[in-house]
């Protein structure tokens, strides 16, 4: 029998090669969905997405979406947009520009086909928060002219951006901000906390923290990630956003050191060195508006995705 694209309709994933856009790809082709990947591997990688390259229904376009891109799709998750500060800070105009660009590009597309959109938001909007925990009516504590801040106030800007297109153009919008998340198929070079230590601990290396460790990070496992990502996009259409989604289970980076060398069995110690610019003291989400509108709160414990992670890692070490 023929396969036709709509008989489920098809869904487009920018940064559909990265960390969170591969395991989303994965899923949405296991629920069935015609899927189209877009990324142009700047940190997207390609081994992320070569196990569904035979699925009649995954499609890959390498684009960037500074450019304009025209295509016909009836949802969008808009993913595209180095999220690891190495990577975010090595260009980081061309950061802001994949932010901005990015949004009006997906927004005036959505607007066009008159597809529902999602935007993959950050708790680092939130910058240095004076409060504790997080949540969406705080505005946030932001350095605008900052290291970090052309990822900040870039993610800032497209929250506004897609709310000025839901008021003006009546775009059918859904909005997430994401706390660190964390699993197979990071980076091993990111610079993210989780992957450096697993990385470090693997190769009996000094563990790096910088800071005093007394800072803290509420980590997700991705399998959560995905599942709160899709029930806001098939959420109540009277529901745009945003919304925090992240592990309420706020964590210190030092204990996170001490948990990953005790189940790696690492020989290595911890090295302290100082802290980066506008690296914010305290993070953790409020999910009380997830879990009442969207019935959604995480079910993987840290020490069960790290398990699962560090797994991962291991795989990959033997291979290099």
């Amino acid at each position: 029998m023929a396969l036709n694209w709509y008989d489920t309709g098809r869904i487009l994933v920018t940064g559909g090669a990265g960390f969170l856009g591969s395991h989303l790809c994965e899923r949405l082709l296991e629920e069935g969905n015609y899927v189209i990947c877009l990324d142009n591997y700047f940190t997207g990688q390609k081994q992320n997405i070569f196990h569904l390259m035979n699925n009649r229904r995954f499609e890959v376009i390498r684009h960037d979406l500074v450019n304009p891109i025209f295509l016909e799709v009836d949802l969008i998750y808009n993913l595209a947009c180095p999220a690891s500060p190495i990577h975010y800070q090595y260009n980081p105009v061309k950061t802001v520009k994949t932010n901005v660009m990015g949004a009006i590009h997906m927004l005036g597309l959505a607007k066009r086909v008159k597809a529902k959109i999602l935007q993959a938001s950050t708790s680092e909007i939130y910058g240095d928060p004076t409060v504790h925990p997080q949540n969406e009516a705080y505005w946030g504590n932001v350095n605008t002219i900052g290291v970090r801040s052309c990822y900040d106030e870039g993610k800032r800007c497209a929250e506004t951006l897609f709310f000025d297109y839901y008021r003006q153009n009546n775009v059918n919008i859904r909005v997430v901000r994401i706390f660190n998340t964390y699993g197979s198929r990071m980076h091993p070079n990111d610079g993210r906390v989780v992957s450096n230590f697993i990385m470090q601990a693997l190769r009996n290396e000094s563990i790096t923290i910088f800071g005093d460790g007394m800072q803290t990070r509420s980590f997700c496992y991705v399998e959560d990630m995905i599942d709160g990502l899709i029930k806001m996009m098939n959420g109540p259409d009277d529901f745009v956003g945003p919304v925090n989604l992240g592990n309420p289970e706020e964590q210190k980076i030092l204990d996170l050191a001490q948990t990953i060398i005790r189940l790696t069995k690492s020989k290595s110690k911890i090295e302290f060195r100082p802290p980066p610019m506008d690296d914010p003291k305290r993070r953790q989400p409020d999910i009380s508006l997830a879990k009442t509108k969207l019935d959604w709160e995480p079910k993987i414990g840290l020490e069960e995705g790290l398990e699962k992670t560090i797994q991962f890692f291991m795989e990959y070490v033997k291979v290099k």
